[in-house]
């Protein structure tokens, strides 16, 4: 072929290098010939796919001049012929790059040669000594000269046919492996309800454990009727998550459900529900849950409002229904309003008669529950039944009663007694909030006679009635006489005495003032003001009070005269008193521009 002569140029052109490098060893004298029967090295080119095999090996001759056309190759085998030991790995390797086209003409020789395996001369080169391995080129090199003229000869029109032959092509890329075949996804995995009513069913699952290179497109979400295989798909577009509401279904249906992963690949295995799916709503045990204060008992008067609300879970909505005391409900008077989550009792003026255990009750299929409040109507209770008096002795009584016999449907707090005295009738009360049913009453007046009452008190209050004892209870002289002590009558008279005196006074022309003092005396002492020794007497510039012995003399808007001194005298059967004091009357500060 005309492209392959190019790398023998490339080969050749390599070796001298390699002479250059490495000085030629001096050749032994003697090479030992090869053995009859033993193929010599062959430089025939070798067959497609075989192994270069040496020709026979014939007496060593001196080496053939190669003829002047194939001196260019000449130029680069030559080297390797005379200078460089034909090793098993370096003979081989000179036919390998020789054109196919020259080995075409080979003799029978030649192919036989060829043929031979490479493995003969194997032994001898490891029979043979290193120093033999390492034979003289021109015992190792004979048979390769007398060869290389026909192989000069035969390159030769090689080389003029590379000439000629076009440039070689650039090597074109591998080309790549065909893509791998696109397989589906496995099964999808763990599909189960997560939730359902009346007419919708939610499904949720989990993706395949492989999804492969082809990735995952989405679900594929069908369903059939139990009791057929008509799988219909639900969805219209791919299902990229993996939870899915299947809608509009028939209350009452089994439907089988499944789910499918699509990718490139095509559809996976299909994942399916264990069991159909009834489409109803899932049933929630009903719970009742009572307020903290219905637990106990509620308590209100008579003519209030009640509005009670008591939640409730459960699912679907639950059936309420109210009793009271195991007996339905007169709507008359109670109104029951129920939603989804609570149920509401409503009284709008309660009366006694609504006192009762009231039962609720919530139902879901076959499950229920139950809570009951006890609703107490209160009012003010009646009076005692009875009060008598039991016994009287000293200054006290003893006195028991019973209980009301309308407690105002709640238990009686306490009790108060009362009392009054027969001549006045005002009543007194004794005792209050008193819890027994029986009290002695003390320290009551001897001679007087009492009436005793007893009122009942519960939450409510006190009852608007009591109870009077029949009896009446009179407090005698027992024995016992009473004589006065004998006082010796104290003589109370004494003459006038100030207790307080009168104290000079500064006032200004036209401001009221007022002097003070305090006398006593018994009897009552006279008193009487004094100006300058002159009685003021009625005059109405002057006002006098006395009370309890506190004298006043006010003095109204005095003027320039009014100053002076000023005396009160105070006089009874016993003797008189008389205390004085000066008033000064000032004029008042004039400014300098009123002045001018």
């Amino acid at each position: 072929m005309p492209s392959k002569p190019a790398p023998i140029k490339k080969a050749a052109k390599k070796e001298p290098a390699k002479k250059e490098e490495k000085a030629p060893e001096p050749a032994p004298e003697v090479a030992p010939a090869p053995a009859e029967g033993e193929a010599a090295p062959a430089e025939a080119a070798p067959a497609e796919g075989e192994a270069p095999a040496a020709p026979p090996a014939e007496e060593p001759k001196a080496p053939t001049p190669p003829p002047a056309d194939a001196a260019p190759t000449d130029e680069a085998a030559a080297p390797v012929a005379a200078d460089q030991p034909a090793t098993d790995e370096e003979t081989p390797a000179a036919p390998a790059e020789a054109p196919v086209d020259a080995a075409a003409p080979a003799t029978e020789e030649t192919s036989a040669a060829t043929k031979a395996p490479a493995d003969a001369a194997a032994p001898v080169a490891e029979e043979t000594p290193a120093a033999a391995a390492e034979a003289p080129a021109d015992a190792t090199t004979a048979p390769a000269t007398e060869e290389a003229a026909p192989a000069a000869d035969s390159e030769a029109p090689a080389d003029a046919e590379a000439a000629e032959a076009p440039a070689p092509e650039e090597p074109k890329p591998p080309t790549p492996p065909p893509p791998p075949p696109k397989e589906p996804t496995s099964v999808p995995l763990d599909l189960f309800v997560e939730d359902k009513n009346d007419t919708s069913v939610t499904i949720i699952w989990s993706q395949p454990e492989t999804v492969g290179p082809s990735g995952l497109d989405g679900y594929t979400i069908e369903v059939c009727k139990d009791g057929t295989e008509d799988w219909k798909a639900v969805n219209e577009d791919l299902q990229k998550s993996c939870r899915y509401v299947i809608k509009n279904q028939t209350t009452g249906d089994r439907l089988k459900i499944r789910v499918v992963a699509v990718n490139a690949g095509g559809r996976s295995p299909p994942v399916t529900l264990p069991e159909a799916v009834l489409v109803k709503e899932v049933a929630d045990r009903p719970k009742v849950r009572l307020p903290r204060f219905l637990r106990q008992r509620y308590v209100a008067q008579v003519g209030a409002k009640i509005n009670l609300t008591i939640p409730f879970t459960g699912k679907p909505k639950p059936v309420v229904t109210w009793t009271k005391n195991g007996q339905p409900l007169d709507t008359k008077r109670v109104n029951i309003r129920s939603t989804d989550r609570d149920s509401i009792l409503f009284i709008r003026a309660s009366e006694r008669d609504d006192s009762g255990v009231y039962e609720m009750c919530v139902k879901v299929d076959d499950f229920e529950d139950k809570a009951s409040l006890i609703l107490q109507i209160v009012e003010l209770p009646g009076p005692p039944a009875s009060v008598k008096i039991v016994d009287t002795w000293g200054f006290n009584v003893a006195l028991e009663w019973t209980p009301p016999t309308d407690n105002g449907n709640t238990e009686i707090t306490g009790y108060t007694i009362q009392k009054a005295d027969k001549k006045t009738g005002d009543w007194f009360t004794v005792l209050e909030h008193y819890h027994r049913l029986n009290a002695t009453i003390s320290d009551l007046i001897m001679g007087n006679t009492y009436k005793f009452r007893v009122f009942s008190e519960n939450k409510c209050g006190i009852s608007n009635d009591a109870t009077v004892a029949k009896e009446e209870a009179k407090i005698t002289k027992t024995g016992i006489e009473y004589k006065p002590p004998e006082y010796k009558e104290h003589d109370f008279t004494e003459p006038p005495k100030f207790t307080t005196s009168l104290n000079d006074r500064a006032t200004t022309v036209g401001y009221s003032t007022k002097l003070l003092c305090s006398v006593r005396g018994c009897p009552k002492p006279k008193v009487t003001w004094m100006k300058n020794q002159m009685i003021i007497g009625d005059d109405p510039k002057f006002r006098q009070i006395c009370v309890q012995g506190i004298c006043s003399l006010e003095i109204r808007k005095p003027g320039n005269f009014d100053g002076g001194v000023y005396s009160c005298k105070a006089k009874n059967d016993h003797g008189e008193a008389t205390v004085s004091c000066k008033l000064e009357v000032k004029q008042p500060a004039v400014a300098d521009a009123d002045k001018k």
